[in-house]
């Protein structure tokens, strides 16, 4: 065989190789100490920061810590659905792949324990993520604008109860109930993902997740997270309304940070 032969051999590892490596998003850790630690986004492409010692926010005036809830929380939005969106690419590829290695195998089985889902089809669609506007809605009524406990303490934005002893979670005061408790914010935004992903409450919101973006007709399907109904709901459009929350959901996370590993 002649040397343009193996030439051609190498290139098609090498590209096989490429085009498998695992894309890993370097993230910031940035403690508050003053307002002023908190990074205002630019323009529509935001660093990774992680922020840290969000206690401060409660201590603002009422619109100032609305704007740096915001500057905070759109980050760690960002950063989750960039993994969840990363995951999903990589169950897209194994749907048309003929032959799985056991890390692909391992893999899928782990998504779909994660998401509750019945097949691949079902994965890729429980994976979907929605417009950033209706999570940071979401996670300014849950948290109370960034004042709640159960943020401050445990980094949990919407939350998200624990039945599992073995995990860090904290008591809620006065109740037998226990939430989880996070690294960052962007691990409790994960979770409520993944929560909107596997609940059947949720189910008329996914399918119609697939074929919108169009918060209009998404956020009614999201009656079923509050025992409040249609009252969230309406709550959820006056806040993007009056804070301009849709302004965000074309930002995306710095691809300068992402690498290969």
């Amino acid at each position: 065989m002649n040397k343009s032969y193996w030439l051609l051999v190498l290139l098609i590892l090498v590209f096989s190789s490429c085009s498998d490596e695992e894309k890993i998003l370097r993230t910031i850790s940035v403690e508050i100490n003053t307002p002023d630690d908190i990074v205002e986004p630019e323009d529509s492409i935001v660093d990774p920061i992680l922020y840290k010692n969000t206690e401060i926010l409660s201590s603002l005036p009422v619109e100032e810590s609305k704007d740096k809830f915001i500057q905070v929380v759109l980050p760690a939005i960002l950063i989750s659905k960039y993994f969840i969106t990363r995951d999903q690419n990589k169950i897209k590829k194994l749907s048309d792949k003929k032959r799985w290695n056991n890390s692909d195998s391992t893999f899928y089985y782990q998504q779909i324990e994660k998401f509750n889902a019945e097949n691949i089809t079902d994965l890729i669609d429980r994976m979907n993520v929605h417009p950033t506007s209706i999570v940071m809605a979401q996670a300014a009524v849950e948290s109370g604008w960034g004042s709640s406990r159960f943020f401050n303490e445990a980094n949990n934005l919407f939350g998200i109860w624990s039945f599992d002893p073995k995990e860090p979670r904290i008591p809620a005061i006065g109740s037998n109930v226990f939430l989880r408790k996070y690294n960052n914010i962007s691990q409790s935004i994960n979770d409520y993902f993944i929560t909107i992903g596997r609940s059947f409450a949720y189910k008329k919101f996914r399918e119609k997740r697939k074929n919108t973006d169009d918060i209009d007709e998404l956020l009614p399907l999201l009656n079923r997270y509050s025992e409040r109904g249609m009252a969230y709901v309406n709550q959820l459009n006056r806040i993007i309304d009056q804070n301009e929350l849709t302004r965000y959901d074309n930002y995306k996370i710095n691809e300068e940070y992402i690498i290969s590993r």
